[in-house]
């Protein structure tokens, strides 16, 4: 077994953790309401310990906390520990990867990409196993005629749609911030 470490970290719209390797990023949680969901959620990990994030997970993490704070960031060249990760869902994750922020690309044109425009279905299943969201932004997926799709993420479809909206995919939809309180929305 590979030793897994995390890191719990703030972000304008909550606790966040990121999970690592000596590979890579194993993990990555979208933001609980406090340390104590963080924590739980973290669980899927159950090997990891937590420790200080060495540089290069603290600069992912920056990005994270930037990008959640609605700034344009790339994950491109961040390492992923897909250890244990399909060849299948490998192949959906990378061509999600491609996605730049602001735009989206739907299950069936994925699929299409693999060779087979029936499999939409199971680029969804995919998608829902991803372990490093926001790296592989399986957000920017969405069914056909943009319908959003699923998200197994806390929050469900409504987060996908904020996370969306952050990017400016969804000009005019409410923001990752409408549900902070006033004061924290000024800081």
């Amino acid at each position: 077994m590979v030793d897994q470490s995390f890191a719990l970290f703030d972000t304008d719209i909550g606790v966040t953790g990121i999970v690592w390797t000596a590979r890579g990023i194993a993990g990555v949680q979208l933001p609980e309401a406090n340390d104590r969901a963080a924590r739980a959620r973290i669980k899927r990990h159950p090997q990891a310990r937590e420790s200080e994030p060495p540089a290069n997970v603290q600069e992912i993490i920056a990005r994270v906390v930037a990008l959640l704070r609605g700034e344009a960031v790339d994950f491109t060249g961040v390492v992923i520990d897909d250890d244990g990760v399909p060849e299948f869902d490998r192949k959906v994750h990378a061509i999600a990867r491609t996605i730049p922020a602001g735009q989206t690309m739907t299950y069936g044109a994925i699929a299409e990409r693999l060779g087979d425009k029936l499999k939409a279905r199971e680029v969804g299943q995919a998608l829902g196993h991803n372990r490093t969201p926001l790296i592989v932004p399986c957000h920017r997926v969405l069914a056909a005629d943009g319908k959003p799709g699923g998200f197994s993420a806390t929050g469900g479809v409504a987060a996908k749609m904020r996370l969306l909206s952050i990017e400016g995919a969804q000009p005019g939809g409410p923001t990752l911030f409408d549900r902070l309180p006033l004061a924290a929305r000024s800081r």
